[in-house]
């Protein structure tokens, strides 16, 4: 019985509330292009949530590209030279 009752204290005291909620979203929401240029203030929060994703899947997508472009890159440039070496601790 124990064990349950400090669980249940635990998640009691970690509980986030709807205020918190709501200004995480408003958070998210000026971080992401695609709504923060909108005119309405008011978007769904599964929406922001859903854009969110959306949004970093696309920087995974751009980082993963950027690292093949540096690394094709890195390839064709003479591995002593200076600009050999920008390209490494870019890839680090």
């Amino acid at each position: 019985m124990s064990s349950r009752r400090s669980r249940s204290r635990q998640s009691g005291s970690s509980r986030i509330t709807d205020d918190q909620i709501n200004d995480l979203v408003s958070k998210l929401q000026a971080l992401l292009p695609e709504i923060r240029n909108r005119s309405t203030d008011r978007v769904p929060a599964a929406r922001v949530l859903q854009e969110t994703c959306n949004y970093i899947r696309s920087l995974h997508r751009e980082v993963d590209d950027l690292s093949e472009r540096l690394s094709e890159l890195l390839e064709t440039t003479d591995t002593s030279s200076a600009q050999a070496a920008i390209i490494r601790s870019l890839l680090m």
